[in-house]
């Protein structure tokens, strides 16, 4: 019997355990599928809203750039385009895979590819442009199997062009791709990751007039990446603004012959208005090889270049003035009337001051000699005699810092350098040193420590022949709306600096500057018939260079004073040391002034010379 009894209990037991238990399965799927359904539910509808909606930049064309006669672009944009990949919950050896047989498609390497993606900044779902600058053929060769690259997307991207290569490359400059660096500073003005923008010259000081505004299009893509739907852009994308420099081509083509393939540069502008007419600087580039399959590789064999292809020597190389600054002197001379000009000063070759003795340049002496006749022959001892006997060095760097040196002229291009003028005081705090009579020595004949570009030996100049006023050098002659051509600014000319000398004082300088030409060792150099030009050579001594001497020389033309001002030009030459001792900066000069004022090319002019018996003699075979 008790057995009987217990059987309907267990049963009855067991029947609820098992209720029981599938209760709480019951309620931990519902409450499973709550949290999926109805918590949970707007992450998944947003993450499937991020696979099948997806959005890409649609750029804006960047403005271009002309030179003066604004006829053919210095800098201009072509079609070509850009891949991207978006990142979804795939491993990274996928992504590696994907990314190497996309890279073997275009021809490009698979490391460039896989670093764009490894150092994006954007999350899961989200497009990295991996590669840019391809053309319609290597898009066309993915497109063949998008099929087989999920999450591959294109579009069309513009790119730069430079159709003069190297012959404004320091001017017009380059761009590339933003740094992560670069974003952090510039993500509130609107830059992005995908962002291209200005890495030198007037592509950097104007990137913000050129860049225009990128627009979005948005669209929506299958399971398998590919598109099926487009929707209106969000943003329609505004093209930058066009620039038109002050350079003429032809003017910068003539100096960049005259210079040839030698380290140095030349800077032409017009003194009255501050107008660059040109600004050469060799060794250069060509910002064209970045965009091609081996652009990574020719960047850094270029930066790696130690002759210096990326910098613009015209304002970020200083070195020692040498005898161009005997002009300082002389404009000193005239306007503290510390001599009488015509008072003659012997040169027997050497100078002692305490117990060292300098040597001019010429070491058997030029004899007697006035101011004009100590500037035509650059006579060190004479320029020595007055710095001892009738000035002090605080007069020298007053009219050095007047005349514009060693402070940088704010020409609109990125990286000037300010250059050095020296002095007691500054001496005492930087070298902790007392200044000596040696210092002085130098600082006349503009050795020592003294430091100055091109760029500010032009303005010199430019303030020379403006009677004591410097206009602010400049490369942009206007800026235009890129649609209707419009001007929508205009440079005006800005005063930098007014030398409190006495305009006579600066006729003196120039008159002085004539005689270089005509009686000093320039007259077997400047040998031009087209136009008298007024000047002054410079050679400059560099230790550790292969033949040790700077060649400079600083010219305007035309020397009479009956011109308009609006004719005049100023020509400063600088080749530096590293290149053969040839003396060629004078001879550079008087090939650019004789093909300027006769609107001649670099072929044209030397035959012209050639035809002046004596006029060319140093390119004669």
């Amino acid at each position: 019997m008790k057995s009987t009894q217990r059987r309907p209990a267990l049963s009855t037991n067991r029947t609820v355990a098992i209720t029981v238990v599938m209760a709480i399965v019951f309620l931990v799927y519902a409450a499973r599928l709550f949290q999926i359904q109805i918590l949970d539910g707007y992450l998944y509808r947003r993450r499937a809203e991020q696979v099948a909606g997806r959005s890409e930049p649609v750029f804006a064309e960047r403005g271009q750039i002309f030179d003066r006669n604004f006829d053919l672009p210095l800098a201009t944009n072509r079609a070509s385009f850009a891949i991207s990949y978006v990142r979804g919950d795939r491993d990274s050896e996928r992504s590696e895979a994907l990314l190497t047989a996309i890279a073997r498609l275009i021809d490009r390497s698979p490391e460039q590819l896989l670093e764009r993606l490894a150092t994006s900044r954007s999350g899961r779902f989200q497009p990295v442009e991996v590669v840019d600058g391809l053309d319609l053929g290597a898009v066309a060769r993915v497109a063949e199997r998008v099929d087989d690259f999920p999450g591959v997307a294109w579009y069309s991207r513009p790119e730069r062009l430079y159709p003069f290569g190297e012959l404004f490359a320091h001017v017009v400059g380059y761009v590339g791709q933003i740094t992560s660096q670069e974003l952090q500073v510039l993500f509130n003005e609107g830059y992005t990751a995908t962002s291209r923008l200005g890495k030198s010259g007037v592509e950097q000081y104007y990137d913000t007039r050129l860049r225009g505004s990128d627009g979005q299009r948005s669209f929506t893509v299958d399971a398998s990446g590919r598109r099926v739907a487009d929707t209106e852009s969000l943003l329609p994308p505004v093209p930058g603004q066009d620039l038109v420099l002050t350079l003429d081509r032809d003017v910068q083509r003539l100096a960049a012959d005259a210079l040839g393939e030698r380290n140095g540069s030349v800077v032409v502008l017009r003194p009255n208005t501050g107008e660059i007419l040109a600004l050469h600087s060799y060794p250069g580039f060509d910002a064209n090889d970045f965009s091609t399959r081996r652009g990574s590789t020719v960047f850094q064999q270029l930066a790696r270049d130690r002759s210096g292809p990326f910098l613009n020597r015209t304002l970020q190389a200083v070195a020692a003035p040498a005898s161009t600054f005997k002009l300082v002197m002389t404009t000193a001379i005239l306007g503290e009337r510390l001599i009488d000009p015509m008072k003659q000063i012997e040169c027997t070759g050497s100078f002692r001051l305490g117990n060292r003795t300098s040597n001019c340049w010429l070491t058997t002496g030029h004899g007697w000699l006035n101011l004009r006749q100590a500037l035509a022959q650059s006579c060190n001892v004479y320029f020595w005699t007055i710095a001892t006997e009738y000035a002090d060095v605080d007069t020298v760097v007053s009219y050095a810092a007047q005349m514009g040196l060693g402070l940088a002229t704010g020409v609109d291009l990125p990286g000037e350098l300010d250059g050095l003028v020296p002095s007691p005081a500054w001496k005492e705090d930087q070298r902790g040193e007392r200044w000596r009579g040696g210092d002085t020595l130098n600082m006349v004949i503009g050795e020592g420590y003294l430091q100055v570009t091109p760029l500010q030996i032009a303005n010199m100049l430019a303030l020379i022949v403006n009677d004591g006023v410097a206009y602010r050098p400049h490369v942009i002659r206007e800026i235009r709306d890129s649609t209707t051509g419009a001007i929508v600014q205009t440079t005006t000319r800005e005063v930098i600096a007014r030398a409190e000398i006495a305009p006579e004082v600066f006729a003196g300088v120039r008159s002085a500057m004539r005689t270089v030409v005509t009686e000093g060792p320039a007259r077997f150099v400047i040998t031009t018939p087209t136009v008298r030009a007024a000047g002054k050579t410079g050679t400059g001594q560099v230790s550790g260079a292969q033949s040790n001497w700077n060649s400079w020389f600083a010219a305007y033309a035309p020397f009479d004073e009956d011109v308009p001002k609006d004719e005049r030009i100023v020509v400063v030459v600088m080749v530096d040391a590293s290149n053969d001792w040839e003396w060629w900066a004078p001879k550079a000069a008087n090939l650019i002034l004789h093909g300027y004022f006769n609107r001649t090319d670099y072929a044209a002019t030397v035959a012209d010379l050639r035809r002046t018996p004596g006029a060319l003699w140093y390119l004669e075979s």
